[in-house]
């Protein structure tokens, strides 16, 4: 089975390290996808490592796209879920996500106030409506110093998910 984990730019980027490598310890074909922005945060040879694949092939979003039996965005930043939801494609991440045919898990993360945001909850709204999975946020100490909720989920919960997903 194919998951392609995509990574976008919050802090809760470095648990998607871990989701990758439980994946890989559960015998997935992983395939991370970092946004510019993602990989601010944690680098894509820490993804080579642990995958032992590099994505950088102009139409990898094609192959990806066909080959993906899953797409596990985590974390999702608000801007990543309205590009999204509004059908826009301006990374390898989001093009992958609009040329697939696979299930979409999304895991979000962000501050309480954008995760509280109408608009962003709207988008997450419509993308359930189109058959989208969504792990909800959790409530807890946020790294901005808040707490409330827009916490990643448990690592746990989205693994479980895309097992509940994939059967």
């Amino acid at each position: 089975m194919n998951v392609v984990v995509g990574v976008t730019g919050s802090i809760a980027a470095f648990k998607a390290a871990e989701i990758v490598s439980r994946l890989k310890d559960q015998k997935y074909n992983v395939y991370p996808l970092l946004t510019d922005a993602g990989s601010a945060f944690i680098g894509q040879l820490t993804f080579d490592a642990l995958t032992q694949k590099k994505i950088q092939q102009p139409i990898a979003h094609v192959d990806l796209a066909t080959q993906a039996d899953v797409i596990l965005i985590a974390p999702a930043t608000a801007n990543t879920i309205g590009k999204i939801a509004n059908g826009l494609a301006d990374n390898l991440l989001t093009e992958t996500v609009m040329a697939a045919a696979c299930p979409i898990i999304i895991a979000p993360a962000m501050n309480t106030g954008m995760w509280e945001n109408p608009i962003v909850q709207e988008n997450i709204k419509k993308l359930e409506k189109l058959g989208y999975h969504v792990v909800d946020a959790e409530e807890g100490a946020l790294a901005c110093g808040l707490v409330g909720q827009g916490r990643l989920a448990k690592v746990d919960r989205i693994l479980e998910k895309v097992e509940e997903v994939l059967k």
